[in-house]
């Protein structure tokens, strides 16, 4: 998943933005909720991990926002305040869950875990499919032709934004969207790179390629 942490504490949205990527999501962290507001609303985060107290616009103020505006992102509430009360105007405001802290990191892995299974129930948003490739998103695995492909990290976020966007063209920055933090600082060809260790990958056994170029804007598959 593509994770957006908002916690004003620099410490803590380490701690959670390095634990949440050893477990394979993609995170981003920023400090005020105005600032998450308009990068939630570009609709490339499944999940937002949001402190309850933030500088200027709190927390419950950010997911009443974001509920008015209609953004379906799922929302991960920390808060130490967690009363009763306070638990049931977070769920009311919006949020999908709600942890007290102090927490373990494991915990909230969990209940990461236990969101995304939430909206992964619906058969079409677990598997992809573009011809004989096969893209298993609950599983993280692919394969082309029942052949198992082995892929990295960000190969799998590569693929998988170009087979959502299967017959259309998919620019550069949208998968650099897709496979980095919004704020990464591309160097050199590293998109290039990448597609190209993919497409190895995808096309290695078979005669036909899957990813074909679309000069001076992106690639496209299917």
């Amino acid at each position: 998943m593509r994770i957006l942490i908002v916690e004003d504490d620099e410490k803590t949205a380490t701690h959670l933005s390095r634990g949440l990527t050893e477990c394979g999501h993609v995170t981003d962290q920023v400090r005020d909720g105005e600032t998450a507001l308009a990068l939630v609303l570009e609709g490339i985060y499944d999940l937002v991990v949001v402190d309850r107290r933030l500088p200027g616009q709190d927390g419950l103020a950010l997911v009443r926002q974001l509920r008015k505006l209609g953004a379906a992102v799922q929302v991960l509430m920390l808060s130490a305040v967690a009363t009763a009360a306070d638990r049931v105007e977070g769920l009311r405001a919006g949020c999908d869950d709600y942890l007290a802290k102090p927490y373990a990191f494991a915990e909230v892995a969990a209940r990461v875990e236990a969101l995304h299974r939430r909206v992964d129930r619906a058969p079409v948003q677990d598997v992809l499919q573009v011809g004989p490739l096969v893209l298993n998103l609950r599983l993280r695995n692919a394969s082309r032709a029942g052949r198992a492909i082995d892929l990295q990290k960000r190969e799998f976020l590569l693929l998988e934004c170009l087979m959502r966007h299967a017959g259309q063209v998919v620019t550069r920055s949208m998968l650099l969207e897709a496979a980095w933090n919004y704020d990464f600082e591309p160097r050199g060809n590293i998109i290039d790179m990448h597609i190209h260790r993919l497409r190895r990958k995808l096309d290695h056994g078979f005669e036909d390629a899957l990813i074909r170029t679309v000069p001076g804007i992106g690639y496209r598959i299917g």
